[in-house]
């Protein structure tokens, strides 16, 4: 079950939200009996619903998942009781006078780092034995996934985002958050707005909104429109989009074809997350959650660096948090600089997934991140019109997502032989004319015009203005209902079509 299919729209969402409400009523109800026992009925009816969700897509996940999260949350405990008492383990080394003291550890090191190995491993093992078996040659394939990434039986549903959580939550702990209870810990790991794709939230944002976290009016109001918008996102552009790719075929086509696949599949990956991000949003809200943005028209970029500043915003300050900042972050000279940088982004590359056209991402966009912080104060860079900057973004990022389409080099190899005029098709049955026929073009003069234009700070504040007048008000609000319309004609005419990110 996930948020654009009928089951979710009609019946989960509506149910949840009923039971929750209801929930909510029992425990105020409850609380003017002066009742000392905090009763957390809508805490428990929360983290039921996720758990529902959650074994509706994979039920035998599910009791996984339950003891995936009790060991997460007793280590969680150790840590914070090793923070509390305040012991250190000293270290000494060998002086003129004898040992002597060189500095301590305080012991939550300990079962911090024990947790955080076992977490990695249990990622390592379900997503990439199959992968580092096959590159050094033993047979490992049987413990994971294959080489493309795709989930393996023994792999939990969404474990890479479930690693995040478990790393945060630990960490977190370490440096100081209370561990909360294990209903705590239940609700934050498996909530389901973010527990299959995101957005990436750490438990230091997530755990003050347990216990202070109201629902008001606007706040339901802006989730609405969030969860319509993100399905209007997905399955009229996105779908789309896809629809026509699939259509194509890979590269056996004329030139012209080819490189109007790669241009859709930009639009297609954008408008698929940044859906989901909005759907995932606008659900918490209605929770009482808020969570931060996940994208920020990232197709406005002049960089590679501001890229990834806009694009999924939630993982980029997971890993700026959590490795690049403990490995020294740019406090340490340009060297260890320009590293660290480096190594965030060939785990960014291998985090989603286990294959060589991920790393080779990751690894590219690293490499140009580090040329562009190299060559950022030269006059000549400066001075380059910003216009080519974001055409020379854009194209390296357009390029660069193929490979995330194709499964193998090879496949994306040929993909740009076919698009450079190195390879020529024989036989084509059908050339661009046929596939991108007045509705697609349509189409994605609207994916690009909303990707770009509608990010811009002017059109974005006249935008905010008009929506805050009346009469604004009424065309937004009936704009949106129209467009969620037309999406549920979409979901009921149309073969379901998972989101791109389900596979990370």
């Amino acid at each position: 079950m996930v948020f654009t299919t009928q089951i979710f729209l009609f019946f989960f969402f509506p149910a949840a939200v009923l039971l929750y409400v209801i929930a909510s009523a029992a425990e105020r109800a409850v609380g003017k009996f002066n009742i000392k026992l905090r009763l957390r009925l809508k805490d428990a009816v929360l983290a039921a619903l996720s758990l529902a969700f959650y074994a509706w897509a994979c039920f035998d996940d599910a009791i996984k998942l339950l003891i995936y999260v009790a060991a997460v949350y007793i280590a969680g405990r150790i840590t914070e009781r090793m923070r509390e008492s305040g012991k250190y383990l000293m270290l000494y080394r060998d002086g003129d006078g004898g040992a002597e003291k060189c500095g301590r550890v305080p012991l939550s090191a300990f079962p911090w780092a024990a947790a955080v190995a076992v977490v990695l491993a249990i990622l390592a093992v379900s997503k990439y034995a199959g992968f580092f078996g096959s590159v050094i040659g033993t047979p490992l394939a049987s413990f994971s996934s294959s080489a493309s990434g795709a989930t393996a039986p023994v792999a939990m549903l969404g474990i890479s985002f479930l690693s995040f959580s478990a790393v945060s939550y630990i960490t977190d702990i370490k440096r100081g958050e209370a561990a909360g209870s294990l209903l705590d810990c239940i609700l934050y790991i498996t909530f389901f707005p973010k527990v299959i794709s995101g957005p990436v939230v750490p438990w230091h944002d997530f755990s003050p909104q347990i216990k202070n976290r109201k629902i008001t009016v606007d706040a339901v109001s802006d989730g609405l429109c969030r969860i319509m918008t993100g399905v209007a996102k997905k399955v009229i552009l996105a779908d789309t989009f896809g629809g026509v790719i699939a259509d194509i075929g890979a590269y056996d086509t004329d030139g012209i074809t080819a490189a109007g696949t790669v241009l859709l599949y930009m639009l297609q990956i954008y408008y698929d997350f940044s859906g989901y991000s909005d759907i995932a949003i606008g659900l918490s809200k209605l929770f009482g959650f808020t969570f931060k943005e996940n994208f920020d028209f990232p197709y406005l970029s002049r960089s590679i660096t501001e890229f990834w500043r806009r694009w999924h915003i939630s993982l980029g300050a997971w890993f700026r948090e959590y490795v690049y900042i403990p490995l020294g972050g740019s406090r340490r000279g340009m060297r260890r600089t320009l590293f660290n940088l480096g190594v965030v982004f060939i785990l960014t590359g291998l985090w989603h997934g286990a294959g060589w056209n991920y790393i080779i991402w990751g690894a590219a966009n690293g490499a140009i991140v580090i040329i562009e912080r190299i060559i950022r104060e030269k006059n000549f860079y400066k001075k380059t019109p910003d216009a080519v900057k974001w055409l020379i973004t854009m194209n390296i990022v357009m390029l660069m997502w193929q490979l995330f389409r194709f499964e193998s080099l090879r496949e994306c190899a040929r993909l740009f032989a076919v698009i450079f005029g190195f390879i020529t098709n024989g036989s084509v049955f059908y050339t661009w004319q046929h596939y991108f026929d007045s509705r697609i073009v349509t189409f994605v003069l609207i994916g690009m015009v909303g990707a770009s234009l509608f990010g811009l700070p002017a059109i974005r504040e006249r935008a905010r203005r008009f929506s805050e007048t009346a009469v604004g008000s009424v065309i937004y609000q009936l704009g949106l209902t129209v467009l969620f319309v037309i999406s549920i004609l979409y979901i009921v005419n149309s073969v379901y079509v998972p989101f791109l990110y389900f596979r990370y």
